[in-house]
């Protein structure tokens, strides 16, 4: 069998990005860790009072890059539009009372509840309650 220059160019080419996939920068591999609540900056949106915690964001030991955040989000609020992305989401409903609407469909959640929202898929939440709702929101992001 015979191979030319660009066949062996492309095949080194070809080794050498799937070894430096391979190689993860151990710096962005998330460890083992307790996040306490008390120890997680606030941001506090100053016009409408929605406050965030990032909890943490990076990749698993698969390379599988996950992020976590917490919001408190007053009566009558959403956090931003309805929107759409490429990841995945597991929306969890600590208190309060939430709609979660996705392509349209609105679905009324309290406490303990869970919703998830499939990658691309137009989708919002708003405090439909009187009281401040706290959620946590899991980010899936297989896509490098």
């Amino acid at each position: 069998m015979n191979f030319s220059r660009r066949d062996i160019n492309g095949f080194f080419a070809t080794f050498i990005a799937a070894q430096a996939a391979a190689q993860k920068n151990p710096d962005s591999v998330l460890p083992s860790k307790c996040y306490d609540f008390a120890d997680l900056p606030v941001k506090t949106n100053p016009e409408t009072h929605i406050e965030s915690r990032q909890v943490f964001r990076g990749e698993t030991h698969g390379g599988f890059e996950i992020a976590c955040h917490m919001t408190k989000l007053p009566p009558g609020l959403s956090p931003h539009p309805p929107h759409k992305h490429l990841n995945e989401e597991i929306f969890f409903l600590r208190e309060g009372t939430v709609e979660i609407t996705v392509e349209g469909k609105a679905s009324r959640i309290g406490p303990g509840s869970v919703a998830f929202i499939a990658s691309n898929e137009m989708h919002g939440a708003k405090n439909v309650g009187d009281v401040p709702a706290q959620y946590f929101v899991l980010e899936l992001d297989g896509q490098k």
